[in-house]
């Protein structure tokens, strides 16, 4: 059952002629009428020609103006690396000690970073991790040497784009407080990223169907496809 404030907002929007980002953010924004600062969440389908089971997209983004979201980053490295992890921002740092709190189920944190060498000993811990979406993975920059620029990215609004069983991509582009030109930046990186992993991939055709917008009380609209995606 809906709540009396879901049911003053406006009704059937997604099936509104789609608009360009720019032309229906203030209505999205003027959606936003519960007490918390909402999340702005686009939604992307891959189109229905594209095999499903051969659309595996999973990559990042590093959002421009940011998630406004608070990430909690923990790390597993060597300690000659541990004084780097947390000068760069890391809210955890450990090395086999960790490993082992996390074996014993203590995963108190949104990121888990680690250098290739602790690798070896973090991937035995895949049925802890995987389920969770927290397994570091190097093609998400999460396994590196590079501490210091894999904390600062994740701290700073790096996010991952990843395509569900259903061809879906669900992600946040920023919070209601944004500025109109920050979501719109952010949203244009998210854009761009998967106009190369269209390229990456030689995809055949339009990758992306459909695009919708909303707020995480709100309603959705339907955003105008971009070219070359």
């Amino acid at each position: 059952m809906s709540s009396k404030r879901f049911n003053k907002l406006p009704s059937e929007t997604s099936k509104l002629q789609a608009k360009t980002i720019e032309n229906v953010l203030s209505e999205v924004k003027k959606n936003c009428t519960t007490k918390f600062d909402e999340s702005i969440d686009i939604n992307l389908q891959i189109n229905h020609k594209q095999k499903k089971s051969e659309i595996n997209l999973r990559t990042i983004v590093n959002l421009p103006a940011g998630s406004g979201k608070k990430i909690k980053v923990a790390v597993v490295c060597e300690d000659a690396k541990s004084k780097d992890a947390k000068g760069a921002g890391a809210d955890i740092v450990g090395g086999e000690d960790f490993i082992e709190k996390i074996k014993n189920g203590e995963l108190n944190f949104d990121k888990l970073i680690s250098t290739p060498l602790m690798m070896v000993k973090l991937s035995k811990l895949g049925k802890i991790l995987g389920p969770k979406g927290l397994m570091p993975n190097p093609k998400l920059g999460s396994v590196t040497d590079d501490i210091i620029k894999a904390v600062k990215d994740a701290k700073s609004g790096q996010v991952e784009i990843k395509s569900d069983k259903d061809g879906n991509i669900g992600l946040s582009i920023g919070k209601k407080t944004f500025d109109d030109e920050k979501l719109i930046k952010n949203y244009n990186s998210i854009l761009e990223v998967l106009e190369k992993e269209k390229s990456s991939n030689t995809i055949k055709g339009d990758l992306i169907k459909n695009i919708f917008i909303t707020s995480s009380m709100g309603v959705s609209y339907k955003l105008k496809l971009p070219k070359n995606i």
